[in-house]
This record gives structure tokens, C-alpha cells and sequence, in this order.
């Protein structure tokens, strides 16, 4: 082998190595947004976080998780003092300061729950006119009609809980969530029988896991990816998807 080759071979087999023996653990940072990732007594899980422990695992990548405010995770990013963040859509603004696994973990479907002792059907923009619609801080809604319109008003709550509980209270008239996420909030607050959702979606996205620009990410964030799409490919990866499908006593979807 020409000593060039060797040269760009070592090189990146050290890069390799550097990976999966960092010095320190690698610092990822996300919201509570259950089915896909929370915490249960104190522990991580969900949809997401068991399949990135499990690739992480794999790479032999030694991980620690922390838990924040959606607006925090960003600025714990910004600031350097994440190395990741889990289940953050891919946008133009923020590919400069951010490195996105090209694989996807989840696809969301953004919809409109409502209380059931107010439905609010929706089938186009003008069926919001004059609404007052939740919505959730430092979150993104990829559908520009819906997102820049002003038939109606928003109004953000602390919390995903917070939302919904001021939609049962008729604070809000509806609250905009991904659908398997909203289903899964609404049955563990014990608020499935008095919500509904509309079938029509407001949106459709992607989650991602993204990582710092460095070269150390930017080959760890390659072989995640890999891994990834071997893993979708496993049995244990369906049994994974069925075990967080729709939950019982979850709000249903209005007839269209």
C-alpha cells in the first residue's frame, strides 16, 4: 500500500479510536416528549432514547443524559455545554452550528386536539379563524401556512402538561402536538376521554439526533447513522416500534 494511503488509513482509524474513547462521556441534552423520550422514577426512556442507547451502545460511545426545558437544550448547545441533542428537527438554521445524523429516528405528525365538549373541526386554515391555539416554547412547526398565519393567535405554555390542562379548562381552544406524542401525554394525565384530535394534519417532520461541528462528532455522527439504518432492519427494532404504539385510553381521532 502506497504511503499516502497508509497515511489516510492511520488517520482515520485513530479518529475512529478517538470516538469511542473519549476522555469523557458524550453529553447529550433533550425535552420529556413521551412516547419518543422521558424519564420513569428518575430513568430515561422512550421510543428514541432506547434505540440512540442502543446504536451508542453498539459504537461503544459511553453517553450521559440530561433532561431540560426545551429553550435550555438549545442553550445548553449554543454554550458548549452539550455535545448532542436528541429528537430536534433538521432546519436550515441550524445547520451552521449543528451536525445532524443524516438517518432519521421518528416521523411526527402534528395535529389539533381539542376538548371534546368543544370540537373544532379542521380542514383548512380558515376553520382557525379567531382561535386561541396552544403552542409549545422554542418549538418548530415545518408547515409555513400554518406556522406564519394570522387567522388566529398563539399562545405558549410552560410545559406539553401545561397545554393541555388549559385546554380541558377552555383557556385555549386547541393545542397543536405531534399525534402519537399528545396521545400518550393525554392517557397518562388521565385526560384521554375528555380530548379528541382532528384527523387532518397540521404538519409532517422528522426527529434527529444532532451533534456538535467537530471532527470527532462529524465520524462519530457518520457510523451512528450506519449503525442506524442496520438496526431499523432488526427484529428487535419492530418489537421496539409495537411496544410504543398508540396507548390505552388515549383520545381519539374526530370522524371526518
Amino acid at each position: 500500500m502506497p504511503l499516502f494511503q497508509r497515511q489516510l488509513y492511520a488517520a482515520a482509524l485513530l479518529l475512529c479510536l478517538a470516538v469511542t474513547a473519549r476522555a469523557e462521556p458524550l453529553r447529550i441534552v433533550t425535552e420529556a416528549w413521551a412516547p419518543y423520550v422521558y424519564e420513569v422514577n428518575g430513568q430515561p426512556t422512550g421510543l428514541d432514547y432506547e434505540i440512540s442507547a442502543e446504536v451508542l451502545r453498539r459504537l461503544g460511545v459511553e453517553v450521559e443524559w440530561q433532561f431540560l426545558p426545551w429553550k435550555r437544550c438549545l442553550l445548553a448547545f449554543e454554550q458548549g455545554q452539550a455535545d448532542g441533542i436528541l429528537d430536534i428537527f433538521r432546519i436550515a438554521e441550524r445547520e451552521p452550528q449543528m451536525l445532524f445524523v443524516d438517518e432519521p429516528l421518528s416521523d411526527v405528525e402534528f395535529v389539533l386536539f381539542y376538548a371534546r365538549q368543544r370540537p373544532y373541526p379542521y380542514r383548512s386554515l380558515d376553520d382557525l379563524r379567531d382561535l386561541l391555539i396552544g403552542t409549545s416554547p422554542g418549538y418548530w412547526y415545518n408547515d409555513q401556512a400554518f406556522r406564519d398565519s394570522r387567522l388566529f393567535s398563539r399562545e405558549e405554555a410552560p410545559s406539553h402538561e401545561a397545554n393541555l390542562g388549559k385546554l380541558v379548562r377552555q383557556r385555549v381552544d386547541l393545542v397543536v402536538n405531534d399525534r402519537r406524542a399528545g396521545m400518550y401525554l393525554a392517557a397518562r394525565m388521565g385526560l384521554g376521554a375528555q380530548l379528541g384530535y382532528n384527523r387532518k394534519a397540521v404538519g409532517e417532520d422528522r426527529l434527529y439526533l444532532a451533534l456538535r461541528r467537530t471532527p470527532e462528532l462529524a465520524a462519530l455522527a457518520e457510523r451512528f447513522a450506519s449503525e442506524l439504518r442496520r438496526f431499523k432492519r432488526e427484529p428487535v427494532y419492530a418489537r421496539l416500534q409495537a411496544r410504543y404504539a398508540e396507548p390505552a385510553d388515549a383520545p381519539v381521532a374526530a370522524r371526518d
